[in-house]
């Protein structure tokens, strides 16, 4: 749902409406630091993103500056913010690269916007077809370790939500296959299986992950965006990574990273119409088109991701989960 910023854009300004969260940051720097420079990253739609290039008397250094400006998101800025800035301090020596939370002011108290000012991690996204199954192992494991996050009770995030229900979805009305959208809607008509709960990512897909190096060397540096941390099935996780893949790299890629997921030594749901049931509610939460989605992906090259293809490959996924699983 939040996917990462990631391509530079032009150089910032303050009459972008940003000088009060700007004056906030500075003054959450250390003392004698700087801002040299602002750019505005571009690549998802939730959020303004800035990289903050700072200079100091220890040396360069850029920051990264989360800002939600859409209504919706402002009204929910305080609880996604804060838990962001939570779960970043949580992971602090866990192993799980993400960044680190410099100040927060969810409420937009001092700024224009509701805001996080954190640390930049190194990498960037790979969106390309080239190497995706390469990338999609790298995923699974760095998925797996992500569910095995061992946190006393006390430090649990929220638990999960649903992002769609059977009276939610709505079925595209181009659709010339309707019996698999009532077919899939169907199945999450049942209530949700009973699992075993785990710290969830909840929005862990190809575009909130950094990579850097190639080939035997590719690595994975970074995990990002944390505001939907959640406590809950880790067949969630693997059903959106999944249903991302499915969408980004084609049907076959989806239907892959569950195994690969196993074979990283994760272990979903063993009966498979439980595990069809998560795999299913996440694919529906992008009804009734995957658009949304699809266009920060675009803004970062993969021009490919027409409405009409992603639509295709979303329904196409409906029905080959469909075929496996039901």
């Amino acid at each position: 749902m939040l996917p990462v910023e990631n391509s530079a854009d032009t150089e910032d300004s303050d009459r972008t409406g940003w000088a009060a969260t700007r004056a906030w940051v500075e003054r959450s720097l250390a003392p004698s630091e700087r801002i040299e420079k602002a750019v505005r990253l571009r690549g998802g739609w939730t959020s303004q993103m800035r990289r903050l290039d700072v200079s100091g008397p220890d040396g360069p250094r850029s920051l990264v500056l989360r800002s939600f400006v859409d209504e919706f998101f402002v009204r929910h800025a305080e609880g996604l913010l804060t838990r962001e800035a939570r779960v970043q301090e949580l992971l602090a020596g866990t192993g799980v690269p993400a960044a680190r939370p410099v100040a927060v002011d969810a409420t937009a108290e001092h700024c224009d916007h509701p805001s996080l000012l954190m640390t930049l991690l190194p990498g960037t996204i790979r969106l390309a077809d080239h190497g995706a199954e390469r990338r999609a192992d790298l995923l699974a494991r760095q998925l797996l370790d992500v569910h095995r996050l061992r946190v006393g009770e006390a430090d649990r995030p929220r638990t999960y939500q649903a992002w769609t229900g059977p009276e939610r979805v709505r079925v595209p009305e181009a659709t010339g296959r309707p019996e698999v959208w009532r077919r899939a809607v169907d199945v999450i008509r049942r209530e949700a299986p009973a699992h075993r709960p785990c710290f969830l990512h909840r929005d862990f897909h190809p575009g909130n992950v950094l990579f850097d190096g190639a080939g035997d060397d590719l690595r994975i540096t970074g995990v990002v965006d944390w505001v939907e941390t959640s406590w809950g099935p880790a067949d969630l996780d693997v059903a959106h990574c999944s249903t991302a893949l499915a969408l980004l790299h084609g049907v076959p890629a989806g239907m892959d990273f569950v195994d690969r997921y196993v074979a990283a030594g994760g272990s979903p749901a063993e009966d498979p119409a439980a595990h069809l049931y998560w795999r299913l509610l996440d694919a529906l939460a992008f009804a009734p088109d995957a658009e949304k989605v699809a266009v920060p992906w675009r803004e970062s090259g993969r021009t490919d991701l027409t409405p009409r293809v992603v639509a295709a490959r979303l329904e196409e996924y409906l029905r080959a989960l469909l075929d496996r699983y039901a």
